[in-house]
């Protein structure tokens, strides 16, 4: 993907001429392969499956390229609705090694947002984020807000599009959450949101499990028991 993370190769090696050089997507997917996700069930396939679209949504949002790779790789560190995780906080170097510093501190604020305490206040000049790693609080810029609002939002609906039951039970509670968060999403976030209309069902198309790599881009309820990544 064109302009797409950090940069530089990673592995800083040289290698052989004409031999392309992999994406930060491509190199995401190999590590979450490597991880494990793709042996992990998951509404819609497995975790991997559903890592890929939460990206792929982002994408058709035109979510800058840390926000994506955020996407695909949100899972990683475990989040507060679903405690397995597939790397540890201890390996937070790795995984900046592969998608970019920016991309993984979304990743990280994202796994440890407490949901209870975050979102009903997230829009508020003086929002207050409890890390729930750390049980240490403070007020993030609304950059950072932004994209946990417009993360959360693809998630969630890639939830309700793929698991019924979830969607049934969340459908109205997810309506409350996004209309909350509506200050932070973009237009196109908005617009998707509004496809779970307020009986919970959604009208959306459902992205293809293999749609990762095909899209560019430039520039949760809280209480999901362990459906929620």
């Amino acid at each position: 993907m064109a302009g797409e993370g950090a940069g530089a190769d990673p592995d800083n090696r040289t290698r052989p001429k004409g031999r392309p050089v992999p994406t930060p997507t491509a190199r995401a997917e190999s590590l979450l392969e490597r991880l494990g996700a793709a042996d992990v069930p998951h509404p819609g396939g497995t975790l991997l499956a559903h890592l890929r679209r939460v990206r792929t949504r982002l994408a058709t949002w035109n979510a800058r390229p840390a926000v994506q790779l955020a996407g695909l790789c949100h899972a990683c560190y475990g989040t507060d609705g679903f405690p397995t995780a597939l790397l540890s906080l201890d390996d937070r170097a790795r995984l900046t090694d592969v998608i970019g510093a920016e991309a993984e501190s979304i990743v990280y604020f994202y796994a440890a947002c407490d949901r209870a305490v975050v979102h009903p206040t997230l829009v508020d000049q003086d929002a207050f984020f409890r890390d729930r790693f750390t049980g240490r609080s403070h007020t993030p810029d609304m950059a950072l807000r932004r994209d946990l609002a417009e993360l959360t939002a693809a998630n969630e609906l890639d939830l309700a599009d793929h698991d019924p039951a979830f969607r049934e039970r969340y459908g109205a509670d997810l309506l409350t959450l996004f209309r909350r968060f509506r200050p932070l999403l973009s237009g196109s976030a908005w617009n998707d949101c509004l496809g779970l209309d307020f009986t919970g069902r959604s009208s959306h198309i459902h992205l293809s499990d293999t749609s990762s790599g095909q899209l560019g881009g430039a520039g949760g309820s809280g209480d999901h028991d362990d459906q929620d990544h």
